[in-house]
């Protein structure tokens, strides 16, 4: 089968906080397949990183907000709507902007006319990362060049999309693709039969090196967590949690990442007495991330549902965790139980539950052989099941046999 050539929609890009899509890419590019990356908005992220450089994809921004694009948005009507597929296209947008009368509605079709009047005539399919604004526009675009479209789905775009809007664009796609078990068997729900199949993103093992040795260790016990400070990471928990910790043995915390809550969790530190306990790094490069996993004691993480729905799919920062042996610590929302089975390779509370979660840490902070023990097992089984290449392999698969559908 020959290699496809394959429109890859995203949000953004490049972004640190979707590195698995950029680990997704380089991959596909390793295994022949010729992409072209449309990306729905400009980049914000102060660092990069390092895996951008090698993924050889060109990347094209659509008009971020139609008002400013207006022309290349009319020169793109102008030059699809006399296609075959433009009707069609055409007909589901209305229908959809009827159940969604919003701008973003209509922004996706003006991103849908350019994506479609831009790609080049050897695109074979057109395949989106996120179930929401992303896949619209791809659907779109796909509808009016008569292309196979196939969608990618992580967390919130699962369990915040409307269920007529997920079950229509599962119906109209080649394949669909998650990265958990609970979001699969949502999706599957609303599909046809075996249209969703589930694909961990998996960790780049080779690209990670041998977790360092912790016996000898002196000094307080480091407990770090990696996330943006937003809702559905539940750092406020966290913050709860470490409170109740007692003073010994003797303990630090590192947080790593930006956020709109990190205001808030600092001034809750200050009150509960901790604050001088804490190192706040905001927003970091892969090698300081790696330097902090490594220097981890207990890597922990607090995630939650948000008040929308909005949740962690299979965070990629407690695999990163794992593969340095850190003993973890995380709650049980959606795919983390798939990863961390309790008491065996880490630890788990249930969310909202500070209580739960400061008394497992409790007993990781004064028990450094449970450690050692659940960090090798964390290590261990994350190499034995989710390791990424077996899971690129069957998406590249899909990925072919959707362009030769065509």
């Amino acid at each position: 089968m020959s290699d496809p050539v394959v429109a890859v929609v995203v949000k953004g890009y490049p972004r640190l906080s979707e590195t698995f899509i950029a680990k997704e890419i380089l991959g596909l590019e390793k295994r022949g397949l010729d992409l072209r990356l449309y990306s729905l908005r400009f980049p914000t992220d102060r660092h990069v990183h390092p895996i951008h450089a090698e993924i050889a994809a060109p990347v094209v921004y659509l008009p971020e907000y139609l008002h400013q694009g207006w022309l290349r948005v009319l020169r793109a009507w102008a030059q699809v709507r006399g296609l075959a597929g433009y009707a069609a296209a055409r007909r589901v947008f209305l229908a959809d902007l009827r159940r969604d009368f919003t701008p973003n509605r209509v922004r996706r079709f003006g991103q849908a006319l350019v994506l479609a009047a831009e790609m080049p005539k050897e695109i074979q399919a057109v395949y989106a990362h996120f179930l929401h604004t992303p896949a619209s526009v791809a659907r779109y675009a796909a509808l009016i060049r008569g292309l196979p479209f196939a969608v990618s789905a992580h967390a919130k775009d699962i369990w915040t999309t409307p269920g007529w809007e997920l079950s229509e664009k599962l119906a109209g796609a080649a394949f669909a693709v998650t990265c958990t078990g609970s979001g699969h068997a949502h999706l599957a729900s609303l599909a046809p039969p075996d249209r969703v199949g589930l694909v961990y993103h998996g960790l780049d093992l080779a690209g990670w090196p041998a977790p360092p040795d912790r016996s000898g260790r002196t000094g307080p016990v480091e407990i770090v967590s990696v996330g943006r400070a937003v809702e559905k990471k539940g750092f406020p928990d966290l913050i709860t949690a470490l409170a109740k910790l007692p003073p010994e043995p003797a303990w630090r915390f590192t947080h790593i990442g930006g956020g709109p809550l990190l205001p808030q969790m600092k001034a809750q530190a200050e009150a509960a007495g901790i604050a001088d306990r804490i190192a706040w790094k905001g927003q970091q490069p892969k090698s300081e991330v790696l330097a902090a996993l490594r220097q981890a004691d207990i890597f922990a993480l607090a995630s939650r549902v948000a008040a929308d729905g909005d949740r962690d799919g299979l965070p990629n920062v407690l695999m990163e965790a794992q593969s340095q042996g850190a003993a973890c610590v995380a709650t049980r929302v959606s795919a983390i139980p798939e990863l961390i089975e309790n008491g065996t390779t880490g630890l788990l509370a249930e969310p909202g539950d500070a209580d739960a979660l400061a008394e497992a840490l409790g007993r990781l902070v004064a028990d450094a052989d449970l450690r050692r023990r659940i960090g090798a097992a964390g290590h261990d089984r994350l190499r034995a099941r989710f390791d990424q290449e077996p899971e690129l392999d069957r998406l590249a698969t899909k990925l072919r046999e959707a362009a030769a559908s065509r």
